[in-house]
């Protein structure tokens, strides 16, 4: 049998003991699971880090490695910037923030260059869990320059989008959002916040929100995990020009 046949059957094999567990459910331990499907525990690894990527499964360092079967989905196309509590209201999900963290920092790097402020200015950074199904779903860094959100607006009113706050307030008004994607291996940081392991795979978007005079209002980092979120864009066809 040829690599890639030994390969599909091995996923085969393992996507099926995945579909017959319930969601949230531990898979047997590795060696246990090499066994009885015949393999090595690289073998097997190798395989499960495939399903990890599509969202299926989730390890936690020192319990196990646990299936997981998102009842809904946050499904939406990236031509319009909305929040994660606007898209989970469509889809009548109910969702809930997890820990949070409010900062005052000091800028520096990135994110001096990116908001155009002086090193060492002062920006504020709000860091927070979002909860879907009792699971945290998703980490989401807001960092804005001090005056564009007082830390007083992130009551027990706050819900998690610092992105509804600004377009609520409409001041200043928004008009556009530049975003980066890609996919990432999890820091260490997000890694505890979402109960995953290092370097587990994740998407990431790094954004920038102007104002209508151009001015960089908000440069955030968002983590998702994989399997709870199917993102497309609609493209219309060009003539190549």
């Amino acid at each position: 049998m040829s690599e890639n046949n030994i390969t599909r059957t091995i996923h085969k094999k393992l996507g099926v003991i995945i579909n017959a567990a319930e969601s949230g459910e531990r898979l047997p331990s590795e060696p246990k699971l090499a066994e009885k499907m015949g393999v090595s525990r690289a073998t097997l690894r190798e395989a499960m880090r495939t399903f990890e990527i599509r969202g299926m499964l989730r390890r936690q360092q020192g319990v196990g490695t646990f299936v997981i079967h998102p009842t809904q989905i946050f499904e939406s196309g990236l031509e319009n910037l909305l929040s994660l509590e606007t898209l989970a209201e469509r889809i009548g999900l109910p969702i809930s923030l997890g820990d949070v963290d409010v900062q005052t920092l000091e800028a520096v790097g990135d994110v001096s260059e990116n908001l155009r402020l002086e090193p060492g200015e002062e920006v504020l950074q709000v860091s927070r869990v979002i909860l879907a199904e009792e699971h945290p779903v998703a980490f989401l860094v807001d960092t804005l320059p001090i005056g564009i959100l007082a830390s007083e607006m992130l009551t027990d009113q706050f819900t998690g989008s610092v992105l509804d706050i600004l377009i609520k307030r409409n001041d200043p008004p928004l008009a556009s959002s530049r975003c980066e994607i890609n996919a990432v291996a999890a820091p260490k940081k997000v890694a505890q916040a979402l109960n995953i392991q290092s370097r587990d795979p994740l998407l990431r978007f790094v954004s920038l929100l102007y104002t209508e005079q151009g001015e960089a209002v908000d440069y955030s980092y968002s983590y998702f995990l994989p399997g709870y979120f199917h993102f497309h864009i609609v493209r219309r066809i060009g003539n190549g020009i």
